[in-house]
């Protein structure tokens, strides 16, 4: 199954409701919206610094990657990205098939 990265920051009203609602019931809520997409939950941190969450999840594919971000986006209470995680084997074939692609840098 696919693996993603998700990570951001809440925004004023996010902020809010992890302070009423604490940050086992946001973890919680987020591994059911994983899990009602037929996905798993890795990991769930809070951090310092620029992002304030990171996730790390399993869904089936890139449209339910995407229905998560968009209904959690939705929200007004999260702004977040994305990141689609490779293996190092799926590197490997990417690497592989970056030989026979075509193609004219700018200028040349």
């Amino acid at each position: 199954m696919p693996k993603y990265l998700y990570h951001g920051s809440y925004t004023l009203d996010g902020v809010r409701g992890v302070l009423t609602d604490g940050g086992s019931r946001r973890r919680d809520a987020a591994r059911q919206a994983v899990e009602s997409l037929g996905g798993t939950m890795d990991a769930f941190y809070f951090a310092f610094g620029a992002d304030d969450v990171v996730v790390l999840v399993d869904v089936p594919d890139n449209v339910s990657a995407a229905a998560l971000s968009l209904a959690i986006g939705a929200t007004g209470a999260f702004r977040g990205t994305t990141t689609v995680l490779l293996t190092p084997e799926e590197f490997d074939a990417a690497a592989s098939k970056a030989r026979n692609v075509r193609y004219t840098p700018p200028g040349r």
